[in-house]
């Protein structure tokens, strides 16, 4: 699918920049959406950062098995440049 998430980089706070399949590439602020008890530990950033890629969904997961629809992702995301690694 165009929406996989190929690659995931925190930038900071709840801003996370994605590349999909598609190509398309940018930054997606987070903080609005995590809502609800299921999202309360994301809004610690330190939590929020342990983000992987899930192989099968292609989209971004935390340990306590949340995740965003790679659609939303896309249809969310703002042009920007590729971010270095965050320490």
């Amino acid at each position: 699918m165009d929406y996989d998430v190929l690659e995931a980089r925190h930038v900071r706070d709840h801003i996370v920049w994605v590349r999909f399949r598609d190509g398309k590439s940018g930054e997606v602020d987070l903080g609005p959406v995590l809502r609800g008890p299921v999202f309360e530990p994301h809004k610690d950033v330190n939590y929020f950062r342990q983000f992987t890629i899930d192989p099968r969904w292609h989209t971004l997961t935390w340990p306590n098995n949340t995740d965003v629809a790679p659609e939303f992702l896309h249809e969310n995301v703002t042009p920007a440049v590729e971010p270095s690694e965050t320490p």
